[in-house]
């Protein structure tokens, strides 16, 4: 028997991934396991009868370990990650898990890779960030690597999405958290930090266009660690990362409330209780979120991740443009869908190595695109036609565009 633990099962992410091993033949069983047990048991009902629900707090390790005694993988979607990543990793490391998660916060990344020698010394594989972004992104940098390119450049990382039906606390803490943070981005060869709200932090926002998405989209610098990792993987001289999310007035919004500073997590005492500004703006935030995609009439989820490649080819310059785009997708499904598939292939044995490691470091892109058909094909994990999978556009040096097809 083998069986996999999901941390954080029943949220907007972990229940896309729940959904989706549901479906694969790589366990016998899913254990779902969510500090809101109701919520878990209904996920539960819905993905089938090879899902299990059971109650948890992610921040125990004791406990995680508890719950996965038995399993074979333990897969983390609990986020945030600068709270839940460590004790995750901690109690699948206790139980004897190899291990997978989402982390996209790039403290916490660094955290867990600190993390490498307890992992290493059990003999244990801990795949850190496989999602969209990271996950995803970190992949197709490398397959433009390995397979088409005889040097790279560049790595420019974008990403949008919003509309989604459900949006979790986490999700927006996670937000919330890296508009407050020193933001890396890897610029003429070497690793330097910026602001969100600063000139340097600043001069990084752009306007870019998405498939299925828009044409003139404004982004800002993310803190996700992809800017960290491909560094010490690839040899680049640039990696940046800039990202929105949907409508463009709650994205605004989310920016002027922590430019405010209304993100703290000191308590001020309101009529003798303790509130927090941060708990408060994130539940104000989730309820504005809804009334402005009624107000904006947004329709149907959508999202996009971009990953933009440039280097040379023969001595040529040459420019490959990587997109995952979906009009009745976003957020849950393109991120918990790749999480999925990566405690697939860490199942099937082709995450390579042992201790704590990034995508592109472990994971061959050729047998992550070869398991997307496989994947997509199970009936409702990715939600239809409305996904094309990876449109790949090829750059020449004239600046001519040609889509191209890759091996999936």
């Amino acid at each position: 028997m083998a069986n996999v633990l999901v941390a954080g099962g029943a949220g907007a992410v972990g229940r896309f991934a729940v959904r989706t091993l549901a479906r694969h033949e790589a366990f016998d069983a899913v254990v779902l396991a969510d500090i809101d047990a109701a919520r878990a048991a209904e996920v539960a009902a819905e993905a089938g009868g090879k899902v299990r629900a059971v109650g948890l707090d992610a921040g125990d390790a004791a406990a995680v370990a508890a719950a996965a005694e038995g399993c074979a993988v333990v897969l983390n979607c609990a986020g945030p990650f600068y709270r839940f990543g460590r004790p995750v990793l901690e109690g699948a490391v206790r139980a004897r898990a190899d291990y997978v998660d989402v982390c996209d916060d790039v403290d916490a990344t660094l955290d867990l890779l600190s993390m490498d020698p307890l992992v290493r010394d059990a003999g244990l594989c801990a795949l850190i960030g496989m999602g969209n972004s990271p996950g995803v992104t970190n992949l197709l940098a490398r397959f433009a690597s390995d397979q088409l390119l005889d040097s790279v450049e560049a790595v420019d990382i974008y990403h949008a999405h919003g509309g989604e039906p459900f949006e979790g606390e986490g999700v927006v803490a996670h937000r919330l958290h890296g508009m407050q943070m020193e933001i890396p981005m890897f610029l003429d060869g070497e690793l330097r930090h910026v602001r969100f709200f600063e000139p340097d932090g600043i001069a990084l926002r752009e306007r870019t266009g998405f498939h299925k998405v828009g044409r003139d989209v404004p982004v800002y610098p993310y803190p996700h660690p992809e800017q960290v990792t491909i560094p010490r993987h690839m040899k680049v001289r640039r990696v940046t990362n800039r990202g929105t999310v949907l409508p463009d007035q709650y994205f605004e919004l989310t920016c002027e409330v922590a430019r405010l500073g209304l993100a703290r997590h000191d308590a001020v005492a309101v009529r003798g209780t303790p509130v927090t500004a941060h708990d408060f703006t994130v539940a104000w935030l989730l309820r504005r979120r809804d009334e402005i995609l009624r107000e904006t009439a947004f329709g149907s989820q959508r999202g996009c991740a971009k990953v933009v490649v440039r280097g040379l080819r023969r001595g040529l310059p040459r420019c490959y443009v990587f997109s995952m785009a979906s009009q009745s997708q976003a957020l849950g499904e393109g991120t918990g869908i790749p999480a999925a598939m990566g405690a697939i292939l860490m199942r099937q044995g082709k995450v390579e190595g042992k201790g704590v490691q990034p995508p592109e470091a472990c994971v061959n892109p050729v047998d992550f695109l070869a398991l997307v058909p496989e994947v997509l094909g199970s009936a409702g994990a990715a939600g239809g036609g409305a996904f094309e999978g990876v449109i790949v556009e090829k750059v020449d040096e004239h600046g001519n565009v040609e889509r191209v097809d890759i091996p999936m």
